[in-house]
């Protein structure tokens, strides 16, 4: 045996190394697999009972199309499946886990590089006769800096395809050199091929490609269809979130204008009493100051949007933020007669927080606890260790939150109806703000209620134990 023909041998070299060889066409797996079912289409249409060499592409798809072959032949064909590793005999289909076809040949093949890398598809009868070779071509060395666009335009597969009996001839000559001494006896001495393939044939096959490669353009067109429609969906969903977001924002601005005006066209009254007048001058500096925290509250949010993906992480220690903030709030509490309290261990691990995120969070908490914790109420802070996590418990005994706006509370300018006045005075974005930074620092936020039994709301933290969550 030739030992450099074992080494280098190539079907694709072979098929391109006659005088007026093929010309190779840049291809993929689905366009071999479309010339190889038109070929099937053809052999089963006209009953044509064939010789097959192949060696295939990995998948169920590839065998299966073989199978169909036997199954709708009148008088089966002889199929050899060409191998290079060693496949033990009663084992293929445990081993390759394929739709292997009925009785095939198993043909090995001694190792050669060249022939790891492409795959072919032989028939051999005497009405038709035909040689699909692809060839997996090598990837360049692409630097780490290279253009991506540049190395997509390496195709899959390089294919070539020919009807010529003596091409075919003589690939099958140089396969059976290359054969294991118990499969070379597969390979006949001679190949029956047509002497001239039939036009009518090779009309048939065309128009069968042709029905498969549009049958193929209409799944890709409907593939990408079905894309953009769902990137457009998409981008109508953030266009319909913008535009509630900008409704919502002019709605909560028009409120405080339109108690203002009817402030001023009141003070324009002759028959206006100093008590009165007092009020609506309350009215008018209540409205002034919701309409400056609502101002505040917006421009913090958009800030915090644009700002939060590029603003860094901080390690920092509960015990330095959380009793500052709550020995803030003790004056609040005590003018409405609420008992306030914390806990936070000194040996608690360090957290990762967006830089200063984590006393802001703790505010925006803390004084809803208390806004909605009535007289004579009370308000617990702990913290404690949970797995990977801190956790920070704001506990209160107030109002409590329906089952129903429980999963609303996050939402931005949305406020929980105490039926009060009380409730109108926040901007409702405070939330919003808690879980946007839990969300860039790995952390979290969930909240338990029920009405009038009060609230806890569980903010979990994760622990110095781990890398940044998020760079």
């Amino acid at each position: 045996m030739n030992d450099s023909l074992r080494k280098e041998l190539s079907v694709y070299q072979l098929a391109l190394g006659v005088e007026t060889p093929p010309q190779p066409l840049p291809s993929n797996p689905a366009s071999m697999l479309s010339l190889l079912r038109s070929q099937i289409d053809l052999l089963i249409e006209q009953q044509i009972t064939a010789t097959f060499w192949v060696k295939l592409p990995p998948g169920k798809i590839w065998h299966a199309e073989l199978k169909r072959y036997q199954s709708a032949m009148r008088e089966t064909g002889v199929i050899n499946i060409c191998r290079i590793e060693k496949i033990n005999a009663g084992e293929e289909e445990k081993v390759t886990g394929e739709t292997i076809p009925t009785q095939p040949n198993w043909v090995q093949l001694l190792s050669n590089y060249q022939l790891r890398r492409e795959y072919f598809f032989i028939v051999s009868s005497p009405q038709f006769c035909s040689l699909i070779v692809a060839r997996r071509p090598r990837k360049r060395n692409q630097n780490r800096h290279s253009n991506k666009t540049k190395a997509s335009k390496i195709p899959s597969l390089l294919a070539v395809m020919t009807m010529e009996g003596r091409i075919i001839q003589q690939v099958l000559d140089s396969l059976k050199q290359v054969a294991a001494p118990e499969s070379s006896e597969v390979f006949p001495a001679e190949v029956i091929y047509p002497s001239t393939t039939e036009p009518a044939l090779i009309s048939q096959l065309l128009a069968k490609q042709l029905q498969r490669q549009n049958s193929i353009q209409r799944q890709i067109a409907n593939k990408r269809i079905a894309k953009l429609q769902v990137q457009n969906q998409k981008l109508q969903n953030k266009e319909q979130l913008k535009d509630d977001y900008l409704s919502s924002v002019c709605q909560e601005l028009r409120t405080p204008l339109t108690h203002m005006k009817t402030a001023l066209s009141l003070l324009n009254s002759p028959t206006l009493k100093p008590p009165q007048r007092q009020r609506y001058l309350q009215m008018l500096n209540t409205q002034c100051d919701r309409q400056s925290i609502l101002i505040t509250g917006l421009l913090d949010l958009v800030n915090l949007e644009h700002n939060l993906e590029a603003t860094s992480l901080e390690l920092v220690r509960l015990a330095d933020i959380v009793p500052g903030v709550v020995s803030t709030y003790q004056p609040v509490a005590q003018e409405k007669g609420i008992m306030l309290a914390y806990t936070v261990p000194t040996e608690l691990p360090d957290v990762w927080c967006v830089t200063g995120g984590l006393k802001q969070i703790v505010i925006n908490v803390l004084h809803n606890s208390i806004k909605f914790t009535p007289k004579g109420g009370q308000v617990w802070v702990r913290s404690r260790v949970q797995g990977d996590y801190v956790q920070l418990e704001f506990r209160d005994t107030g109002i409590g939150i329906a089952e129903t706006e429980i999963g609303k509370i996050f939402d931005c300018f949305y406020r929980v109806r105490s039926g009060t006045t009380e409730d109108l005075s926040g901007a409702g974005l405070g939330l919003t703000i808690v879980k946007r930074l839990l969300w860039r620092c790995g952390g979290s936020i969930s909240v338990r209620s029920k009405l009038d039994e009060g609230s806890t709301f569980t903010v979990q933290l994760v622990t110095n134990r781990h890398k940044i969550p998020f760079k």
